[in-house]
């Protein structure tokens, strides 16, 4: 009854445990997969984005190369400017000695021409850029047009009658943000990725400004990390849904919750047959009355025990109740059956639990003995015969005896039928030597083994 019940309930536990367990692997690798897969879209737009703001920043050298080949001088600046113009640029400007003094296109950017070098929100940068020579970005900026924008200054440097340096100024372009990489992140967006586009403030200030998003909030995002210029920027990325899948998981741990509920049901059922079948294989193999082997089940296990160990002597011993047929006369079947019973216990006490035991029918007993040969077990087997042997009959005990005849195997017989036989033929002799085989077994045994094997 308790492993009826207790098995059942491991299936179940075991089975939630697994379950629990290959859910969680299961979100595990989930959320490795999604990380690889926007790994590998950070890293595809960060650098198209990337792309994106040096091909803006290169109209800035554009105006460079053309201010060294004329010499300082732009011949014709609004027609060079509206060539290099695009959808994502909302101005090209030039900064001769830092102060703004060409807008293209000017319409609507006229407050822009100041004094980069003196200007409080832009002095300290543009300064910078001048003493160190290089390309700065700041922003983004609130533009007057609507939206945000990166401004860009390139600072020039030309050479003079004498070969020496000079400043001569910047070349500016505004960007529009996020039309300059908008591409990329549109693609993002409809990857269904939500997105923060951060850069450092400027060369002065490590900390990162946002330059575009489509989030307020992200979640351990992958990040790749973009150089532009001198400037270090950070794309981040992650689903929009998350890092897990909810409905996958959902699916997998209800669908195994069944499946182990379906097991833990499947167990006890097959708890149940297996019970039953034990019964039938117990009305089918063992004696009622002795509760040992019957015959079927004694050959069957004795066929078992010598196909497993072809190579290891046993002996096989065949015993019957001697005058069986007066103790059923005189007393009854019922005190007949006494008898069997209690020849039946004494053998299980007497042989060891390796020996295999059984009741042929009526009176007569089989024994199987394994990893031995007759010389090892005569005398045991004489001890035993000799074993006082008795049944109650209206409160007095009454002794019987028993005869015996054993076979060796492989020495007298090369397969269990024949050594039955042989056994058999033994106690046949034994019978007709003398009423006790007590006696005249060893020498009945010797005389039917002859005859057995056909050398009388």
């Amino acid at each position: 009854m308790k492993k009826k019940t207790i098995v059942p309930l491991i299936v179940f536990l075991v089975g939630i445990c697994l379950l629990s367990v290959f859910t969680y692997n299961t979100n595990v690798q989930i959320q490795k997969d999604r990380r690889t897969i926007a790994k590998l879209n950070a890293v595809t737009y960060g650098q198209r984005i990337e792309n994106d703001i040096e091909n803006g920043i290169e109209i800035t050298d554009t105006l460079k190369q053309v201010l060294i080949n004329g010499n300082g001088q732009i011949i014709n600046f609004s027609k060079i400017a509206e060539n290099l113009m695009s959808y994502s640029i909302q101005s090209v400007q030039l900064a001769p000695n830092g102060v703004v003094t060409e807008i293209y296109p000017e319409e609507g950017n006229e407050t822009g021409k100041i004094d980069l070098l003196k200007d409080s929100k832009r002095g300290e940068i543009s300064n910078y850029a001048k003493d160190h020579n290089i390309t700065i970005i700041q922003g983004p900026i609130k533009l007057k047009q609507g939206g945000s924008g990166l401004v860009v200054r390139n600072p020039i440097y030309l050479k003079d009658e004498n070969g020496q340096e000079y400043f001569w100024g910047f070349t500016i372009v505004i960007l529009r943000v996020p039309e300059v990489f908008e591409d990329s992140t549109n693609a993002l967006s409809k990857f269904k990725y939500n997105y923060r586009l951060s850069r450092e403030a400027s060369v002065l200030d490590k900390k990162h400004v946002v330059v575009d998003a489509n989030c307020d909030k992200m979640i351990r995002p992958v990040t790749y990390n973009l150089t532009v210029g001198k400037e270090k920027w950070k794309l981040e990325i992650m689903p929009r849904a998350g890092w897990s899948n909810s409905k996958t998981l959902y699916l997998i741990f209800f669908g195994g919750l069944s499946l182990v509920l379906l097991l833990t049901g499947l167990t006890t059922l097959l708890f149940l047959l297996d019970e039953r079948r034990v019964e039938l294989k117990e009305l089918a193999n063992k004696d009622g009355l002795t509760k040992l082997y019957n015959r079927y089940g004694f050959d069957e296990m004795a066929e078992k025990m010598i196909s497993k160990n072809p190579k290891e002597h046993c002996v096989a011993v065949l015993l019957d109740v001697d005058d069986f047929k007066l103790i059923n006369d005189m007393y009854g079947h019922a005190y007949g059956d006494k008898a069997l019973i209690s020849l039946s216990e004494n053998m299980q006490k007497f042989f060891s639990s390796s020996a295999l035991l059984g009741r042929n029918g009526g009176d007569e007993f089989c024994i199987l003995l394994p990893n031995c040969t007759m010389e090892e077990v005569k005398e045991s087997l004489i001890e035993f015969t000799k074993t006082p042997k008795t049944f109650s009959y209206k409160g007095q005990t009454y002794s019987f005896c028993i005869s015996l005849g054993y076979a060796e195997y492989p020495n007298n017989a090369i397969e269990r039928s024949q050594l039955m036989r042989c056994a058999d033929t033994a106690l046949y002799e034994v019978k007709l030597h003398g009423k006790n085989g007590c006696k005249a077994y060893q020498e009945g045994f010797q005389s039917g083994v002859r005859k057995q094997l056909g050398f009388v």
